[in-house]
This record gives structure tokens, C-alpha cells and sequence, in this order.
């Protein structure tokens, strides 16, 4: 067997997630270089994520943090073909949809260096969403395009992409197998917020369309303040600053219990005993439904849409009436099906590259 060199790429908090049982299937057989952008930098954005998920070390720390669109993509770009020049590997894998995934997919592609993408042929169909622009740019830059779903794969024929795509399921699903009876054994979350299984509710809110609109944060966080039960608010820094700018943070709801950013483990087991999780997250979307909780979607539109089809999610946007009526009245409609995969994913990626690369 060939041995190969993948250089993977990651930056953002659910990249961390997905790369995790990625990269353990792919060192059974294959050289990796893990690169860390510095996109998430904070502990609780990301020291916390490889500890706990036992990820290694990475290679490469490029310290790139925050700034706008532009500059941090540029960034990371001559950064990311100064390390792929270095390392001269056999493939780029890329994660989801976030400046780094595109930063990685757009030095590769330049070097003419072979790109892998995980989790595409996502479509929210809102070029106004960074992410969305994000992940179509990297999809028409990639040779190998890992689907979660069947509307992925729809998605991608749909612009003509065709070569190259594997249907393999979600990478999240098979971190979720592996480390649900983890987070069982070990999170204290629930007794360190003080809630009860199936009493409270779960909240992120991240999305620049949110957090960058003072009414939209006022409309959602006063329909917290309406739930009729605790709310546990793990509260991304982004939205922190915006909260205390807008003069919100300290007239918080006094059912909302606000924590830092929570690590996986601990957010995985609130999230498994919340009687339903309110988000504009993509990922926790996606969580809430194999998890089966109900999810109430604080965005306009969705890239999971087999979540809404299925009756598990339902989008309200910022609208403070919409979002209180669905924490009272919002209950799933029939049984969940398998949409996400069997949670084999990383190893059928694993096998594709190996494949692709004539290993």
C-alpha cells in the first residue's frame, strides 16, 4: 500500500469536531499534517476541542484570529501556501464552510495541489451569508466532494459537478457515536447550571445576521425571557461583545443562564437532555436532530433542510412571536429517518482517498 500525505486543514470550533474521527482513520494508514489557522483561537473555541476529542497537536499554528472577511482570508491563503510549498503533499482535505475552508481549498488549488472537501454540496441558497459563498467556491475548487445527504449530491449536479462525488454521511454522526457515552460518563453540565433532564432549553446565537442587529438580539433574547423555563445561553465571544455594545448583556433574562463556551462533551450532554435547542448554528442543527430534540431554527432559511422536511426543525428567524410560539406549542411530527448516514463516514473517506490516490 502507497502511503500518502494529506495536509488537513482546520480552524473554526465544528471543524475541530469533524476532524476528529477524520483524522483517526485516515493515520491508519496515511501520513497526516494537521494545520490550525487560528481562526477559533480562545481556549474554550479551541484548546478545550482537541483535549477533549483527543485530536493531535497540530503541525502547523498560523495564529491568524479575527478580523473582516477579506483580511483574514488573505491571510490565511499566503499562510496556508507557505506550509503546502514546505510540505509538498499528495492532497489539501478541507472542513465545512467556514474563511479557512476556503483560504485552504484556494491554496491547493493554485499550487495545483488536489482538494477534498468534507461536508459539500450544502446549499442555503443566501449568497448573503459568508458561508454560503464559502462553500460553493470551494465545492468548484475541489476534485473529491464528500456528500452528507442526498440533497448534497442533488445540489452538486445542480451546478454541474458530477465527477468526483462520494455519498458518505455525516462526519458528525460518527463523532456523536463515539463520544455520546463519553459525555454521559463524564459532564457535569446539567449540576453546574443547575437544570433537570428535559426541563430547560439550549440557546447559541453567532450568525452576523443576529448578532449584528440590535433588534434582532433584543426580539430573540426577549422571547427567552417569555419561556416559561430555564435557559442555558453558552454565549460565543462574538455575541458577548455585541450584547454588552447594544447594552443587552446586563439586561439579560432572568431565566437565561448565561456560561462561556461550553467544550464538546458538555455541550453534547446539555444539548441530549434539552427539551429543545434554539440556534442559528448550522452544526447544532444538524446535533439536535440526531440527538432527537427538537430544534427551532433562529435563521430564515437552512442548509439541513432534511431536518425541516422531517418535522424535527422549524425556522423562525429573530421574530419574538414566532420563537415564543414555537417553544410552547413547536413538537416534531412522525419518526426521524436515518438522513445523515450510518456513522461510517471517515471511514468511507478514508477508503476514497486511499482509492483516489491510487493507494
Amino acid at each position: 500500500m502507497i502511503t500518502v500525505k494529506i495536509v488537513s486543514i482546520v480552524g473554526a470550533r465544528p471543524q475541530f469536531i469533524k476532524c476528529a474521527p477524520v483524522s483517526r482513520e485516515i493515520r491508519k494508514e496515511h501520513e497526516e499534517i494537521l494545520v490550525h489557522t487560528g481562526q477559533h483561537y480562545d481556549h474554550g473555541m479551541s484548546a478545550v476541542f482537541f483535549e477533549e476529542l483527543a485530536i493531535p497537536e497540530p503541525d502547523y499554528n498560523l495564529g491568524i484570529g479575527s478580523g473582516t472577511h477579506g483580511r483574514q482570508t488573505g491571510a490565511m491563503l499566503g499562510a496556508i501556501e507557505g506550509v503546502l510549498g514546505e510540505e509538498e503533499p499528495d492532497f489539501v482535505l478541507v472542513y465545512g464552510d467556514t474563511n479557512s475552508t476556503l483560504a485552504g481549498a484556494l491554496a491547493a488549488a493554485k499550487l495545483h495541489v488536489p482538494v477534498a472537501h468534507v461536508e459539500a454540496g450544502l446549499r442555503s441558497f443566501d449568497r448573503r451569508m459568508p458561508e454560503e459563498v464559502n462553500r460553493v467556491l470551494t465545492d468548484h475548487a475541489s476534485d473529491i466532494l464528500f456528500c452528507p445527504t442526498e440533497t448534497a449530491v442533488a445540489n452538486l449536479a445542480a451546478e454541474g459537478i458530477r465527477e468526483g462525488v462520494y455519498l458518505v454521511g455525516d462526519v458528525m454522526v460518527d463523532a456523536m457515536n463515539y463520544n455520546r457515552a463519553i459525555a454521559e460518563e463524564r459532564s457535569r453540565i446539567l449540576d453546574d447550571v443547575g437544570v433537570k433532564p428535559g426541563e430547560y432549553l439550549v440557546v447559541t446565537v453567532h450568525r452576523p445576521s443576529n448578532t449584528d442587529d440590535r433588534e434582532n438580539m433584543a426580539g430573540i433574547l426577549s422571547a427567552l425571557g417569555e419561556a416559561g423555563m430555564p435557559v442555558v445561553f453558552p454565549v460565543h465571544p462574538r455575541t458577548r461583545k455585541y450584547l454588552e455594545g447594544y447594552g443587552l448583556f446586563s439586561r439579560m433574562p432572568e431565566n437565561v443562564r448565561v456560561t462561556e463556551p461550553l467544550g464538546y462533551l458538555d455541550m453534547l450532554h446539555l444539548m441530549a437532555h434539552a427539551e429543545k435547542v434554539l440556534t442559528d448554528s448550522g452544526g447544532i442543527q444538524k446535533e439536535a436532530y440526531v440527538l432527537g430534540v427538537p430544534c427551532i431554527t433562529l435563521r430564515e432559511n437552512t442548509e439541513w433542510v432534511e431536518t425541516v422536511e422531517a418535522g424535527w426543525n422549524v425556522l423562525v428567524g429573530a421574530r419574538r412571536g414566532e420563537i415564543v410560539d414555537a417553544i410552547k406549542h413547536f413538537l416534531p411530527e412522525g419518526q426521524q429517518e436515518v438522513v445523515f448516514g450510518e456513522g461510517n463516514a471517515s471511514a468511507l473517506i478514508r477508503e476514497a482517498l486511499t482509492g483516489f490516490l491510487g493507494g
